[in-house]
């Protein structure tokens, strides 16, 4: 067993927000949270949507934040505190960059990569970082002045649905990570994608 309790989602709150690539996290859990009709509702200690329920017959909380991107430490920490749940037991679905859409990568341990979600939650959680992470891929502008406005922008068409089939195919990965099996989990999802051709561009 892999030991994981609590999967979080990143995303930025409130209805302007929705859609926008920096949410691709959140759109993990939420479509997650669909799947295996686990409902999310607001908890003042988690400082976010929170639902527990049976994933692929794991018993697990999942978590959306409802503080802004830069500010999940306090969500994710705080949650973490009031369940007890230790960094290494955590997944952290967040946008990735560096990664196409289409693409996504599970990952475990390892610093925060610019992303200013997992910026927020290393020091939060006290230094820890050997939590999980699904990094889901959202391109790159090109341009490192362009970012901020790309990551709160929402995705063409095309890159939607690439990003949509990510998560679906993440979804279809975790079973094997719930179960443990890092290496087949990674090769899974990772293999997925592979020969794929390149996406066009926004």
């Amino acid at each position: 067993m892999s030991g994981i309790r609590l999967i979080v989602g990143l995303g930025n709150p409130d209805a302007q927000y929705e859609g926008t690539r920096h949410n691709a996290g959140a759109l993990f859990v939420r479509q997650l949270a669909n799947r295996f009709n686990i409902s999310l509702s607001q908890d003042k200690n988690a400082v976010g949507e929170i639902g527990r329920g049976l994933v692929a017959g794991h018993d697990l909380r999942l978590l959306i934040p409802s503080t802004y991107m830069n500010h999940s430490g306090r969500s994710v920490a705080g949650t973490a505190h009031y369940y007890r749940i230790d960094p290494s037991a955590m997944l952290i679905a967040h946008d990735e960059l560096d990664i196409d859409p289409g693409e996504a990568r599970f990952k475990r341990d390892g610093g925060h990569g610019g992303h200013n979600g997992l910026r927020d939650i290393i020091p939060a959680l006290g230094g820890q970082r050997d939590f999980w992470r699904l990094r889901i891929g959202i391109g790159h502008p090109g341009s490192a002045a362009k970012v901020a406005s790309w990551v709160l922008s929402k995705a063409s068409v095309d890159s939607r649905l690439a990003i949509e089939a990510s998560v679906d195919s993440a979804m279809d990965a975790l079973p094997l990570l719930l179960e443990g099996d890092d290496i087949k989990a990674m090769t899974a999802l990772h293999s997925e994608h592979h020969g794929r051709a390149p996406l066009i561009k926004d």
